[in-house]
């Protein structure tokens, strides 16, 4: 698994969302900017990506994931 096409596939099916990835193989650092994900409860941004994810975990593609939710004001702010 490629980080680019975690990143394509997760930009594809969480429209408005910017998608960073860190990670190679089956172990990926997620960062979601997006104003849409960062307004919901930690639980519920975590099945949004999960709910695009699963088939891959499943096979896996991917074994471990974590993710960091941002708005796009704060994204820019952190450097």
């Amino acid at each position: 698994m490629q980080a680019e096409d975690v990143k394509r596939h997760l930009e594809t099916h969480l429209p408005g969302t910017r998608v960073e990835v860190e990670g190679q193989g089956c172990d990926f650092q997620l960062n979601l900017i997006s104003d849409e994900l960062a307004a919901l409860s930690p639980v519920k941004r975590q099945q949004q990506v999960y709910a695009h994810l699963n088939a891959w975990i499943a096979d896996g593609s991917i074994h471990a994931v974590t993710m960091k939710f941002f708005t796009p004001s704060a994204w820019a702010a952190r450097s």
